[in-house]
């Protein structure tokens, strides 16, 4: 990998890792090697939300639950995480396997989105949770934070959030189930869990994300119509 081009990186996060190797894991596609950046991804999904959770909770003290999960969603949605990874000069870096860099996976959202959060779970175990957080508010300083961005339109996971918690229920859990496909053009296979009513439903998309929103929307559907029956069956 680019040693000159870490070092860049490095200066635009304003974080100089103690152990590069991370740095170098979260640029790192499943289809390059084995020791690819999926874990990474993983751990920095939870520490955006986290981080970006606190800033809308200092920024936004008069808004309700509701209208908070929605303004996350859109800030931590795949185009706005892709826009931030572009402008970090992240496609020059990552290290795909040929097929994937032969059909442009180095200009695809999803996988620049996915290497953004991979790099922020490397931060957070590189130097620990406030320099990760710390990260994502330098990340966000040019987004304008207010009310009116609670009009963004719900997408299918913060729908099913929303109306789990209105009935005081456990968040979904999602689980990528299989992955289909040759690594240059990967389907993920996605299950979405409601503990409550021990239901699980899957959907198919072109990244992990995707899929997820897919299998929201599935679950949706049908905690929907279980609703609707319900009612229908209550006598006048």
């Amino acid at each position: 990998m680019n040693t000159d081009g870490l070092g860049t990186l490095q200066q635009r996060l304003q974080h100089s890792f103690a152990k590069p190797r991370l740095l170098q894991q979260a640029l790192t596609h499943r289809s390059f090697s084995a020791d690819h950046n999926e874990r990474l991804e993983f751990l920095g999904d939870s520490v955006l939300n986290l981080a970006v959770s606190e800033m809308l909770y200092a920024a936004l003290s008069d808004l309700p639950e509701g209208d908070l999960s929605r303004i996350r969603a859109n800030l931590v949605k795949q185009d706005t995480l892709h826009q931030i990874a572009v402008e970090l000069g992240l496609p020059d870096l990552l290290q795909l396997g040929e097929g994937e860099m032969r059909s442009g996976g180095q200009r695809r959202p999803s996988i620049l989105a996915d290497a953004l959060e991979a790099v922020l779970g490397a931060v957070f175990l590189d130097a620990g949770y406030p320099a990760a957080s710390a990260l994502v508010q330098r990340l966000y300083e040019k987004v304008e934070i207010n009310p009116q961005m609670q009009a963004s339109a719900k997408d299918p996971k913060t729908e099913l959030q929303e109306w789990l918690q209105g009935r005081k229920m456990k968040l979904p859990l999602y689980r990528v189930v299989a992955t289909l496909g040759q690594a240059h053009k990967q389907t993920f296979d996605v299950e979405c869990v409601v503990e409550e009513f021990k239901l699980i439903e899957r959907g198919i998309g072109a990244s992990r994300r995707a899929g997820e929103q897919a299998a929201a929307a599935a679950m949706l559907e049908v905690l929907k119509a279980k609703t609707a029956n319900a009612t229908s069956r209550k006598p006048a």
